[in-house]
């Protein structure tokens, strides 16, 4: 493995690097080696994304912008960056480095100003919506109108203002 001096503050470690290294896939093409390694388009590619600058913006220390942003589509387009994500969260699992609980804070959660309901009609809404699906049940089970006859499909409890 060959060692490149971290050059700024949030480049990959060796050790970070030790671990990202053989999730990547192997260059297939023989020929003229590389101008830039690829932990340095990487570091370019994570700089970017980071930052938020345009690609042209991209130090020179991390290869040319051209190939950073070619190496990003290349691996964007066959889902490397997927493969590399889904694979890093699992060692990080295995690990228990990431907790998956998920908290929802209610007061943020709010509805817009035309989301306050309807006054007039709705309950007429609801019995359309109860008929056609009492349609769409009798056709998918083949039954007909008198076994259905019986008031067994309701609205959603959610449909406060139904009027039966």
């Amino acid at each position: 493995m060959a060692r490149v001096a971290v050059t700024g503050r949030h480049d990959l470690t060796d050790a970070q690097w030790a671990v990202l290294e053989p999730l990547l896939p192997k260059g297939k093409k023989p020929g003229r080696p590389p101008t830039w390694t690829r932990r340095q388009l990487i570091d370019g590619i994570r700089w970017r994304t980071r930052v938020g600058a345009p690609w042209r913006d991209v130090p020179q220390r991390y290869g040319s912008w051209s190939a950073a942003y070619a190496l990003f589509r290349r691996w964007q387009r066959d889902g490397t960056w997927a493969r590399v994500l889904t694979v890093l969260q699992s060692l990080a699992d295995a690990a228990g480095r990431i907790i998956w609980d998920v908290s929802v804070d209610s007061s943020i959660a709010r509805a817009h100003q035309h989301a306050a309901g309807r006054a007039k009609g709705q309950g007429r809404e609801v019995k359309r919506w109860a008929t056609l699906s009492t349609r769409t049940y009798r056709a998918v089970s083949g039954l007909t109108a008198a076994e259905t006859a019986s008031p067994t499909i309701t609205p959603s409890p959610l449909h406060h203002s139904y009027r039966p």
